[in-house]
């Protein structure tokens, strides 16, 4: 008996199994498990589950484990790059969503164990292969980072 894969019958929700479909990101630096609240071209929420097992936490640090900025700011733009894919529909053969820019980034709280990171990511301008974002990483109420961002498609072939 063959299986197919659960269609997803809730368009604005993106399961794992779409968002490894979407960007070419892989264990240890895919930081997006899932995303919702999708609106095409406009927004999108990334949703990351921050776990103790997280290879970066054995250094990051080791009495106090914090993710750190860096990747609270990469989960920001592949959440970004989530919506670009599916709002523009790219095909992942030959072509990337690269980082180009990042601006106004803020630090507000740290990012634990056991932690579930937010992203709402809103699109601030749009032209072409090219997006502004502005994006917001959330533990509960209280912001852990804030930035403006831009991402473009490229051929990578």
């Amino acid at each position: 008996m063959s299986r197919k894969a659960p269609v997803n019958e809730n368009p604005t929700e993106i399961d794992i199994s779409e968002v490894l479909r979407r960007i070419p990101h892989r264990y240890p630096f895919l930081l997006v498990d899932r995303a919702e609240e999708y609106k095409p071209s406009e927004s999108i929420v990334g949703i990351k589950c921050v776990t103790f097992n997280e290879p970066f936490f054995a250094g990051h640090f080791p009495e106090y484990p914090v993710m750190p900025g860096v990747l609270i700011v990469e989960a920001l733009a592949q959440t970004g790059a989530v919506l670009m894919s599916k709002s523009l529909d790219v095909d992942v053969a030959g072509k990337t969503i690269l980082f180009i820019s990042l601006d106004n980034c803020r630090f507000r709280n740290p990012v634990r164990p056991g932690d579930v990171l937010r992203m709402p990511v809103e699109v601030v301008r749009h032209r072409g292969d090219l997006f502004k974002f502005k994006g917001r990483a959330m533990v509960g109420d209280k912001i852990a980072a804030e930035a403006e961002f831009a991402a473009m498609v490229v051929a990578t072939q």
